[in-house]
Order: structure tokens, then C-alpha cells, then sequence
């Protein structure tokens, strides 16, 4: 059945950079939008990115704009998360996301993948 699989997450120092991956199985990815939220302790759930699935367009957080690139790989079924020049506040937990459409939106994300921790620290 549908699966999001997210992975990548890690310990790096700030300045440092990861991959996140959300790899999905079990629906053909190429008719959704995907996102990616985090939660950091304390703080509420947020949206950082999504990628659309009809023309592939790109949604950031202003908070990670010029930093982190969303892209995506149809034939792979896999959505990535490249994440540089680290800062400590990126801390959280890390989420994927399907969204029942193909654009993106701040909502109707009905499926979700595990969380995967990215910790930014000294």
C-alpha cells in the first residue's frame, strides 16, 4: 500500500550540510505534490518546502530560502531535501508529506512519512 520512507537525518556541525530522502512506494508520484514540515522542541509543526508535481515548481520557507533545495525524481520515486549552510535553529524533526493534488499548498497533506531527526550542533 502507500509508503513514505524518510531517511538522511543525522548530527552535523553548523555550516554543515545533509540530504534528506523521502522515498515513496505503492502510487505513481508523478500525479502528487510533496513537502517537507519539521518540528522542533517546544515550537509547532511548520511547512519548509514543497515540490509540485505538474511543472515541479519549488515553495520555501523564508527561513530556509537560499539554503535548502527541494527536488524530486519520478522515475526513482524519491524526494529530496539538500540542506546547507546548517544552522542550529534548522533542529527538528523532519517530515515528508503527499499532498492529494498536484500543486502545492499550506494544506491537505494526507500522507505521512516517519520523521527523521537533524540535529545542528557544535
Amino acid at each position: 500500500q502507500l509508503q513514505l520512507v524518510g531517511s538522511g537525518g543525522g548530527l552535523v556541525q553548523p555550516g554543515g550540510s545533509l540530504r534528506l530522502s523521502c522515498a515513496a512506494s505503492g502510487f505513481t508520484l508523478d500525479y502528487y505534490a510533496i513537502g517537507w514540515f519539521r518540528q522542533a522542541p517546544g515550537k509547532e509543526r511548520e511547512g519548509v518546502s514543497c515540490i509540485s508535481s505538474s511543472d515541479s515548481s519549488t515553495y520555501y520557507a523564508n527561513s530556509v530560502k537560499g539554503r535548502f533545495t527541494i527536488s524530486r525524481d519520478n522515475a526513482k520515486k524519491t524526494v529530496y531535501l539538500q540542506m546547507n549552510s546548517l544552522k542550529p535553529e534548522d533542529t527538528a524533526v523532519y517530515y515528508c508529506a503527499l499532498r492529494s493534488g498536484r500543486n502545492c499548498a499550506p494544506y491537505g497533506y494526507d500522507y505521512w512519512g516517519q520523521g527523521t531527526q537533524v540535529t545542528v550542533s557544535s
